[in-house]
């Protein structure tokens, strides 16, 4: 037993160095450890609260920091994802890429992206942001691989409103 734990904790050491150069501060990169132990824990409902009591904080402002204020290459960070699961999962000619699209009820008009648009969580035209998601999957297991907010019309034509809610010009 005490050799399964060492050797876990080994293999989390190594897969969070594998990130670890897409946080530039040691604060962040402690933070992504605690982040990345959470989700991997048994905890039922993931969010900021949970994942940090999971890390042994008494808020979520830890949490919250590193998702919102911290500096982190978010999409080397994806990318270096894309490369692990490839690694893992990887299956030449049997695995699929899978494209799928949920919806997040809201009730303001600021988060970014929300406008009245069909959700197929909701089943009907609902006040909603979209997230659209790509998983692969093969033989040895599935995981996500990347992620896009999806910007209606209504939003991609004012830039000031985008500016405000954190999107960028691209």
């Amino acid at each position: 037993m005490v050799e399964t734990v060492v050797e876990w904790s080994a293999g989390f050491d190594a897969f969070c160095g594998r990130f670890a150069a897409r946080f530039p501060r040691v604060e962040s990169r402690r933070q992504m450890r605690s982040y990345v132990r959470g989700l991997l824990s048994e905890v039922e409902r993931k969010n900021g609260w949970t994942l940090a009591e999971a890390a042994g904080d008494i808020g979520p402002e830890r949490m919250q920091r590193l998702l919102n204020f911290y500096a982190w290459d978010t999409e080397g960070v994806r990318d270096d994802v894309r490369d692990v699961v490839v690694e893992c999962l990887g299956d030449a000619g049997r695995g699929v890429l899978i494209v799928d699209e949920t919806g997040f009820l809201k009730k303001g008009t600021k988060s970014a992206g929300v406008a009245r648009q069909y959700s197929g969580t909701a089943g009907r035209v609902e006040n909603s942001q979209i997230g659209v998601f790509l998983a692969y999957a093969s033989e040895r297991g599935r995981a996500l691989i990347d992620r896009e907010l999806y910007l209606p019309k209504e939003w991609t034509a004012d830039r000031g409103r985008c500016r405000a809610a954190g999107i960028g010009d691209e």
